[in-house]
């Protein structure tokens, strides 16, 4: 569950974050200073900074319904459609997707990600070409409030984060209406059935039929 196991770094704007990093949630408490960083040194050729400390690929195409609040990079060829609600702190790769009513907060979705219906991503990274069917969202805070834990072979890993949603590795698919619970890790070319409540670690090239029944891809 190490960032390079979850992720080609080499398909991210992100990257020198990334890299830095043992773990992934490592650098959720740090996006958003990054995002001010990064945009600042940005090819003004290629990005406009279309309010302060929100850029945007002179290739993407943003609808005028959606509304994008700073820091945030819009990459390259990126689609953000009608009422998209990226609230800060937020990368979207390039070619990316972002759709009819999904909603962002302090995450990074490498290139070529899908969340084109009515999804929720906070406090999160999906990795390139990994997809969230309509309605799959990512759960970023226990009811509880307590910090939250990642759970692998039955044991906990202390994050110290409150708000942490789920690290979803390259190429994985997530069904419609699926719940990823706070701190789910999910590693490379994983599918997850629809309606599914995904907690803990899924190891890469598994499939998710319930949490009692997950089996290897064949």
């Amino acid at each position: 569950m190490k960032t390079t196991e979850l992720f080609d770094l080499s398909k991210t704007i992100a990257k020198p974050l990334l890299e830095k990093s043992e773990y992934p949630w490592q650098i959720l408490k740090d996006i958003k200073s990054f995002v001010i960083s990064l945009g600042e040194t940005l090819d003004k050729s290629l990005f406009d900074e279309v309010s302060p400390q929100v850029w945007v690929a002179k290739s993407a195409k943003v609808y005028p319904t959606a509304h994008i609040a700073a820091p945030c990079i819009i990459d390259e060829d990126a689609e953000i459609r009608h009422c998209a609600f990226i609230r800060g702190g937020v990368i979207v790769g390039k070619n990316c997707v972002v759709g009819n009513s999904t909603e962002m907060k302090n995450a990074i979705i490498f290139d070529n990600v899908q969340i084109p219906h009515f999804n929720y991503v906070g406090d999160s990274v999906l990795g390139f070409k990994s997809h969230l069917g309509a309605g799959a969202v990512t759960s970023n805070v226990k009811s509880d409030k307590t910090p939250v834990t990642v759970l692998k072979d039955g044991k906990r890993i202390e994050t110290g984060l409150k708000k942490f949603g789920a690290m979803v590795g390259d190429f994985t698919e997530v069904g419609c209406n699926s719940v990823l619970c706070p701190g789910t890790v999910i590693g490379k070319n994983c599918t997850v059935y629809p309606l599914s409540r995904v907690r803990g670690f899924l190891k890469e090239n598994s499939i998710f039929k319930s949490q009692e029944n997950i089996v290897p891809k064949i």
